[in-house]
């Protein structure tokens, strides 16, 4: 396979002067529907897809704005020639992976560490990473009074999401790489690692019962409104500043069974991510109206506009870096060696990326034989 895709970044790129015609072209006039009704027909042969509907599962986070924006907008739907899309929201990797282990979930958006977890445990039967969406987001914010350099959060409390998650792993491998010590399963150490949930994190900072947190956007972004400080930005440990956050993942079972339908989602997360690339004002402000649809508020000014271009949205899964996390963990001592083989499985992305006349992305060798 050819060199990874380059990502598609959040930040606003210099085509303020043409984006009526971008709009435009991207289906927001009489003229774009049409043609994108004539792609969609040649793309299924005007046929029904295999499946009446497809249940897809992701999180109402702006590190899921594929998901979020793809489906506010109608995008992936566009694709699906009649297949209703069925969403559902998760709070947790956990919550998704038994969901679609269940039986109750096609496809779903989520993050490394639980894709790892949910395909070891089932021993390899029961999902694949079918793409990439999203990249970066991740900053260790502090309080400034209390901690001003990285060698002052020796002997303080940082929180992170969730024991064993994508940014639990990262900060432990962090602190083993300056040569502290910490146990994985408590936390306690030479600092000390308080689990703490997303939602709960800013009062928890405000308050002073921690002294900063490694964790992702918009949690980041709210806790420097709160006064935090960004002390390290994720993306500077990372060769190319790139390392996976989320991935689309899908049931093994409905793979087989709709492959058709898996691809039509593809095109449609690909073309969200193409339309994000192309219209970040608009694209920012669907994801909040989504956030505002799932939560019952949007996000402030002061969080979403500096959290918004700090995540990179790609179609490429970079699966070297999922690699990466893993062997952390295992050096973290939180999971034992798995068997990552076949976790991948980028035909049917790589057939899109193609049609599309775009280069296809790499599974690292890990792809399904």
């Amino acid at each position: 396979m050819s060199a990874a895709r380059p990502l598609i970044t959040l930040r606003a790129i210099a085509v303020t002067a043409t984006l009526p015609l971008l709009l435009t072209a991207c289906g927001y006039g009489s003229e774009a529907k049409k043609e994108d009704d004539k792609a969609n027909v040649a793309a299924t042969d005007g046929k029904k897809l295999s499946a009446s509907e497809v249940r897809i599962g992701y999180f109402p986070n702006l590190t899921h704005a594929t998901a979020l924006v793809g489906i506010q907008e109608g995008l992936i739907e566009k694709e699906l020639n009649g297949t209703k899309i069925k969403p559902q929201t998760f709070n947790a990797g956990p919550s998704e992976i038994e969901a679609l282990n269940g039986g109750s979930l096609d496809i779903g958006f989520i993050g490394p560490s639980p894709s790892i977890n949910g395909y070891v445990k089932s021993k390899g039967s029961n999902l694949r990473i079918i793409s990439g969406s999203a990249s970066g987001g991740v900053k260790l914010v502090v309080n400034p009074d209390r901690i001003k350099t990285l060698d002052d959060l020796k002997g303080k409390k940082i929180a992170t999401p969730q024991k064993g998650n994508t940014q639990d792993v990262a900060f432990l491998n962090w602190i083993s790489e300056k040569g502290w010590t910490v146990d994985p399963e408590s936390g306690k150490g030479d600092v000390s690692v308080v689990r703490t949930d997303n939602k709960v994190t800013p009062d928890a900072f405000k308050q002073g019962s921690i002294d900063g947190a490694w964790v992702p956007e918009p949690t980041a972004s709210k806790l420097v409104s709160d006064g935090g400080s960004v002390l390290l930005d994720e993306t500077a440990l990372w060769p190319e500043k790139k390392f996976v956050i989320t991935n689309v993942i899908v049931s093994q079972k409905f793979l087989k069974e709709h492959p058709d339908v898996v691809e039509a989602v593809l095109r449609g997360t690909v073309k969200t991510n193409d339309w994000i690339h192309a219209n970040q004002d608009k694209a920012k402000a669907s994801a909040n109206a989504a956030l505002k649809a799932l939560n019952g508020k949007e996000l402030e000014g002061a969080v979403i506009d500096p959290a918004w271009p700090s995540i990179a949205i790609t179609d490429d899964p970079l699966a070297s870096t999922l690699k990466t996390q893993s062997d952390w963990a295992v050096k973290a001592k939180l999971i034992e060696q798995p068997d990552l083989a076949g976790i991948y499985d980028l035909t049917l992305l790589n057939k899109v990326l193609k049609a599309a006349g775009k280069p296809e992305v790499s599974d690292a060798g890990l792809g399904a034989k």
